[in-house]
């Protein structure tokens, strides 16, 4: 007698070859999606690798393109705005960077910049230009018995020591005699083109000015004249006073070899606006400041500081209505130079005070200062100190 299980009449497992064909479907199905993914994973590579050279480029370009063009800025009539250019190096002054609040005349505020690097470098500090053999300077440069507050920035290009190709550059930038910066790596040079080529402003005689492309093999022009503008300033040391552009070329690849390398190439003209400029006085003559500075200890609620007091400015018979503000600098009793400005004061008071907080006890402190119009010109420094510090 056979007993039957309810449900299970029909009941069976698979035979082999339906396990045969369901595992085949399987596997196509999933070969399938691995190579969609494989693909999918490769185009993602690429792509990224691509994004990435192209912010490299971008980086890279947008930095020159920011801090050339600051070239000239805020510059006193005898230091001179290129020093030296080159096919892979190009040194230029210019008020870039302060560390001073209100300071209206540098192009950047940076509150954490150290004082060798925004005012200009001396000679104390001299340096080789990268990729030359050219020392500089040769001369200090000052504003009205200050050190000049337009430092000397420097672009390069040097070949990649890390890495196994020949031809991979680095693209660094250099402040007074810090250390270089690197700003990007893994650029090419493109084809035979220079990294920087240049254009000139020409004045034929007896014909319009012009602006023409500086032939390479004049390269570099150097402005070997220390002093801008005086007599000695002609011939081949002024060529460097005519220059108004740069076209920046370069190639950026992935630092790859074989069939994996990326490249994108890029060039850009970045021009210098404030090339071939003077300052035109609008504000009259030189103020003056015709005012002491007294400098006093004393003891706040906060701690021990120093006193500054002095009145508003003579500025010749019309008052203060020219200065637009007071510069306060300080130094350590005894020390040669000034530096960077202090504190910047705005006008308009009859009478100021300010305290100088950031002291330490037991120091002596010396302070200058001097009112300014908007030209901007500086009046005669008047000096108070040395205060000791309680």
């Amino acid at each position: 007698m056979t007993t039957m299980i309810p449900g299970r009449a029909n009941a069976r497992g698979m035979t082999l070859v339906e396990l045969m064909i369901a595992l085949i479907v399987f596997s196509v199905i999933v070969s399938g999606a691995l190579t969609f993914l494989s693909r999918s994973s490769q185009a993602y590579r690429v792509g990224s690798a691509r994004m990435e050279i192209l912010q490299n480029l971008r980086y890279a370009a947008g930095v020159l393109a920011t801090d050339l063009r600051t070239a000239g800025a805020n510059l006193p009539d005898a230091q001179p705005q290129f020093v030296y250019v080159g096919t892979d190096v190009i040194a230029f002054n210019g008020d870039y960077a302060t560390n001073v609040p209100g300071d209206a005349w540098a192009v950047y505020y940076d509150p954490d910049a150290g004082t060798g690097s925004v005012t200009a470098l001396q000679t104390a500090q001299k340096i080789t230009i990268p990729n030359s053999s050219y020392l500089y300077p040769s001369v200090d440069y000052a504003a009205l018995g200050t050190n000049s507050p337009a430092e000397l920035q420097v672009f390069f290009f040097a070949l990649d020591g890390t890495t196994a190709r020949s031809d991979d550059y680095i693209l660094y930038r250099q402040v007074n005699d810090r250390a270089p910066e690197m700003v990007a790596r893994n650029l090419l040079q493109t084809g035979n083109t220079p990294f920087f080529q240049y254009f000139r402003l020409r004045i034929p005689t007896g014909a319009p000015a012009r602006v023409e492309p500086v032939p390479n093999g004049e390269l570099p022009l150097i402005h070997t004249t220390p002093t801008h503008q005086s007599p000695a300033d002609t011939g081949a040391s002024a060529r460097a006073d005519s220059i108004r552009g740069v076209l920046a070329s370069f190639t950026a690849t992935n630092g790859l070899t074989g069939t994996r390398e990326r490249q994108r190439s890029l060039t850009r003209l970045i021009r210098f606006p404030n090339a071939g400029l003077t300052t035109v006085r609008t504000c009259g003559d030189e103020p003056i400041l015709g005012t002491p500075l007294v400098a006093s200890p004393v003891v706040l609620g906060t701690g021990a500081a120093i006193r500054l007091v002095w009145n508003a400015a003579v500025d010749e018979s019309a008052g203060e209505t020219d200065v637009v503000r007071y510069v306060l600098w300080r130094r350590l009793a005894g020390e040669p130079q000034w530096g960077d400005p202090y504190r910047s004061i705005p006008a308009g008071n009859a009478a100021y005070q300010w305290e100088d907080q950031n002291v330490v006890a037991g120091t002596q402190y010396e302070y200058a200062l001097a009112a300014q119009d908007c030209t901007p010109t500086q009046s005669t420094l008047v000096t108070a100190g040395p205060v000791l510090v309680p």
